[in-house]
């Protein structure tokens, strides 16, 4: 067949990427035309996503593309976050980024008015600050003239898809992230945005993965010197695109997603929603081919991130391997977090750690390296303890963890995770989210016919790397002092 090219747009919460995905029928290669920074901007002490910056930056990148023959576009991004655009298509504000504090205590005040219990019974997901819900309950409390001037709520990569097509509509992945979506009847929970008097009007269509939104625009068409290429709604929430690139074989497979967030899950045929979930707080996120991510999210990397920028505004500049390079000579064991805790917000985070570690009584790490290894340790059995509890949940033992993204280049991570769980970890491939997008493309425009003949492609394109357990007697008795000191 004649080689196809598709476009990935995949904004992640430290980087945008526009890659450029040459599939010939066998085998999948990509390109990465375009890098951009997409972190918080803040302003009037309120954290914002710069999306009209964003939105020149992707322009940038298709013009490099210009001179390609191109089949499609789509774009995937966190889920959480939302535009709100008014009955004259106008953006109403930049949408305010998740780690911003005003959801502080919203839970709180939400569950005065609806219980938690309600919550989960009508939309089976996971319980964060975060979540649309309650940034839209705070909306509702503190700025209801902006919803009374919303036509309609749009997730980020909607928004997209939206400034480049024209059409404007939700898909179904990243409806699910929302907290506002019945998994069970398929639509929006009206009864819940009814009792906390959020308007349901601005709720958009749902559509599903795969579903061709439109065609670039003319003015954009003519502004980059690009055809009219199609806009597809790919499976638009990054983790679950990278769960559609997973190379797995069997039923007995889990993945973690590491990035920024490490989500942990699996693949299931419908949601699960009962106490136990509830307890346990794991979430039941749309995928790719009528199926549901069983699935928890973790701090993540998101740690490290963040004690890398304080180190650097120091004047250092520490690439990622280097530091990795200390974390490995560091002293193993010295110390645990549970990075569930203290830790969503920017700010210093050594420091944070260094106080977590004191409140806990524990033995204070002085140095980069001791403080990476108490995160990658900790984050390694909190993996462990999530997997127990999937197993646990799903009645199933897991044989295979697949972890893809961004996190695999991080190899002690890897082989820390191996060692914690005692399972044998499959990595890769690394741009998973922009190969699920792609891969869903291509599904949508006929070139591949389902997502296990996908998983297919993936496998022969892309290195996997495997991880085997070592030292696992070492590693149990780890697991019980990091299991004791959250008691502590």
């Amino acid at each position: 067949m004649k080689t196809k090219n598709y476009i990935a747009v995949d904004l992640g919460a430290e980087s945008g990427r526009l890659t450029l995905g040459k599939f010939d029928g066998k085998k999948i290669v990509l390109e990465e035309k375009h890098r951009f920074y997409t972190g918080g901007t803040r302003l009037n002490n309120t954290l914002y996503w710069d999306v009209i910056n964003f939105f020149n930056e992707i322009k940038k990148g298709l013009q490099k593309c210009s001179k390609s023959e191109i089949s499609a576009i789509a774009f995937d991004s966190w889920g959480v976050d939302f535009g709100l655009i008014d009955k004259n298509n106008h953006l109403l504000e930049n949408p305010v980024h998740y780690r911003d504090s005003r959801t502080d205590g919203l839970m709180e005040e939400c569950f005065k008015r609806v219980s938690r219990e309600e919550i989960f019974a009508r939309t089976g997901s996971q319980f964060m600050q975060i979540n649309t819900l309650y940034q839209l309950l705070w909306m509702r409390i503190n700025q209801p003239y902006l919803l009374q001037s919303a036509d309609c709520l749009l997730p980020i990569a909607a928004l997209f898809s939206y400034f480049f097509s024209g059409e404007k509509a939700a898909e179904f992945t990243l409806a699910t992230t929302t907290q506002c979506y019945d998994p069970c009847e398929n639509k929006w929970s009206n009864e819940i945005l009814e009792r906390l008097d959020i308007p349901c009007k601005i709720m958009p269509q749902i559509v599903n993965p795969g579903t061709v939104m439109g065609k670039l625009m003319p003015s954009i068409s003519e502004e980059l010197g690009i055809s009219q290429i199609p806009v597809i709604a790919t499976a638009s929430h990054d983790t679950v695109a990278a769960v559609a690139a997973v190379p797995a074989q069997g039923n007995n497979w889990a993945f973690l997603s590491s990035g920024t967030w490490s989500l942990m899950g699996c693949e299931t045929s419908s949601p699960l929603i009962n106490q136990e979930v509830l307890k346990n707080n794991f979430t039941n996120a749309g995928g790719a081919n009528n199926t549901f991510c069983f699935l928890k999210n973790i701090m993540g990397l998101w740690l490290v991130q963040e004690c890398k920028r304080s180190w650097e505004s120091h004047g250092a500049k520490l690439p990622y391997s280097a530091l990795t390079e200390e974390a490995k000579k560091a002293k193993p064991f010295l110390c645990f977090i549970d990075p569930e805790t203290t830790f969503l917000k920017p700010g210093n985070m050594p420091e944070k750690i260094q106080n977590y570690c004191r409140r806990t009584n524990q033995k204070i790490p002085s140095d980069r390296g001791s403080i990476l290894r108490c995160i990658m340790e900790s984050l390694a059995f909190k993996y462990r303890e999530v997997l127990e509890k999937l197993e646990q949940m799903q009645q199933r033992k897991i044989d295979v963890l697949h972890i893809v993204g961004g996190g695999i280049q991080n190899k002690l991570l890897c082989q820390l995770t191996a060692n914690a769980t005692g399972k044998q970890i499959i990595a890769g491939p690394v741009e998973a989210t922009a190969i699920g997008n792609i891969l869903v493309q291509a599904i949508a425009t006929g070139e591949l016919s389902s997502i296990k003949q996908a998983r297919e492609i993936v496998q022969n394109s892309f290195e996997l790397i495997r991880y085997e357990p070592e030292q696992t007697g070492v590693w149990e008795e780890a697991y019980e002092r990091y299991k004791n000191h959250k008691n502590s």
